[in-house]
């Protein structure tokens, strides 16, 4: 009874922040639940549920070049700007911290749960996008890693 609790106030949460991916997300989850279905689906769903988010924005992201709006010249146009440098090395340093991020994910249950719970928020209350678990624990993973250098654990 208590997960049914929690998403239908994670449910609330949605509506009253209007935010639809956390409504859509929460209603989808809870339908799984009461049709049975969320015992063959969940494990699935947590196991490789990134992995297809992932998939998911990085076709968003091609669309442009798939349908002609970006190609190679207006690559090389934009590298010629310093905003486009600061953007080509953001997307490299988050990537990497993500891929660090990754694995506190997937083993680390605690903190998984703090990272889900700060991302509803963020989501839910300030209109943020819900990419911040993967991102979220990459930076997590960099600041454990700072405290563990001054702390010798």
């Amino acid at each position: 009874m208590e997960p049914i609790l929690f998403l239908i106030g994670l449910l609330v949460i949605g509506v009253i922040a209007k935010n639809q991916s956390l409504i859509i997300a929460v209603a989808f989850l809870l339908a799984l639940k009461f049709t049975g279905l969320g015992e063959k689906w969940f494990s699935l769903i947590q196991q490789k549920g990134i992995n297809w988010g992932v998939t998911i924005i990085t076709i968003a992201v091609l669309v442009p070049i798939a349908s002609g709006e970006i190609g190679f010249r207006q690559l090389s146009e934009a590298l010629r700007s310093s905003y486009a440098w600061i953007a080509l090395l953001s997307g490299v340093f988050v990537a990497i911290i993500a891929s660090r991020g990754l694995h506190l994910l997937q083993n680390d249950p605690h903190i998984t749960a703090a990272l889900v719970f700060g991302t509803i928020l963020a989501v839910a209350l300030f209109k943020g996008v819900a990419v911040g678990p993967l991102i979220g624990a990459g930076i997590a993973y960099m600041a454990m890693k700072i405290v563990g250098m001054f702390t010798g654990s």
